[in-house]
Formats: structure tokens, C-alpha cells, sequence
């Protein structure tokens, strides 16, 4: 166990923190917790690279806590009516895809390398930016203004990301 790995497992012990506070609509808490969790997630990186502390567990929990994290902070800020629940099928519906073809592409005795895409990057940017827009529109009016351009963007990058993943995964099937 590394640091690392204990700031990961930081970040997917605050999702239940970060959850509760989305319940009971303490939306700048509910900020600052996922705020907290990304500075752990850009740090628990940042360690593994500088000080080679890459493990094979935090090569899974690491994106299992970032996956966690947006898929709750959706299905949250939707129950809450922030954002429009189509939304959070699209952003969870694309991971599951993503999830099932890496399932069938082991399943097929394919050697599967996870790298993600540069979309796949601007998708996540996206959705996280979005959570966070969401977040403060309660506190800030202009976040009301941005929040719907957010949303429109970043269902179109996770849907584009997705059809990416899906002819990636194809393309590997084929070979």
C-alpha cells in the first residue's frame, strides 16, 4: 500500500460523503468534496509517475474511483433535477458499453490494453466540468447560462467517445 493508493481509496471513501450531501442538497459541500476528489486524483497520478509508485491495483481503482465518482454525482444532480436525466444514461450507458466490450474482448482471449483516447479525455473535461457547473448554479448565475452548453457538449463527446470505443473494439474483434 502506497500513497497513491491510500489517496485513491480516499476518493472512493468520499463518495458516500459526497452523496450524502447531494441528498440533502448541500450542493457547495457536495462542490467541495468533488473538487477535494479530483485534487486527489490529479495528485495519486502525479506521486505514482514521479516517485514510480504505478501499481497493478491502483492501475484498476484509480479509474474505478474517477467512474464512481461521475456516475453518482449524475445520478445525483439528476434525482435533483440539476440535469436532465437523459444525460445520466448517456454517461453511464457509454461506460457500460465500454465496459462490456473490454468483457467480451477478454472473453474472446484478446489481449486488451486500456489507453484512453484523446476524445475520450475531452469527454471526461467535459463531464466533470458539467458536474461542477451544476454544482455552483445554485451559488452563481452565469452557471445557469453555461450549464445548458455544457450539457449539449458533453453529450455529444460521450456519444462520439462512445462510437469511438465501439469501432475501436470492433477493429480488434475483426483482426
Amino acid at each position: 500500500m502506497n500513497l497513491p493508493n491510500i489517496l485513491t481509496i480516499l476518493r472512493i471513501l468520499s463518495i458516500p460523503v459526497f452523496t450524502i450531501c447531494l441528498l440533502y442538497e448541500r450542493l457547495f459541500s457536495a462542490l467541495l468534496i468533488f473538487v477535494g476528489a479530483g485534487i486527489t486524483d490529479a495528485l495519486d497520478g502525479l506521486i505514482a509517475r514521479l516517485y514510480n509508485q504505478k501499481t497493478t491495483i491502483g492501475a484498476y481503482l484509480d479509474p474505478l474511483a474517477d467512474k464512481l465518482l461521475l456516475a453518482t454525482a449524475f445520478i445525483g444532480l439528476a434525482i435533483l433535477g440539476i440535469i436532465p436525466r437523459w444525460l445520466t444514461v448517456v454517461v453511464i450507458a457509454r461506460d457500460v458499453i465500454i465496459l462490456l466490450g473490454v468483457l467480451i474482448l477478454i472473453l474472446t482471449s484478446h489481449a486488451v490494453e486500456i489507453n484512453p483516447t484523446f476524445l475520450s479525455k475531452g469527454t471526461t473535461v467535459f463531464q466533470i466540468s458539467t458536474v461542477i457547473a451544476a454544482l455552483l448554479t445554485p451559488h452563481c448565475n452565469s452557471m445557469k447560462d453555461l450549464l445548458p452548453y455544457l450539457i449539449w457538449m458533453t453529450t455529444f463527446l460521450t456519444c462520439f467517445s462512445g462510437f469511438q470505443y465501439i469501432y475501436i473494439g470492433s477493429k480488434l474483434l475483426n483482426e
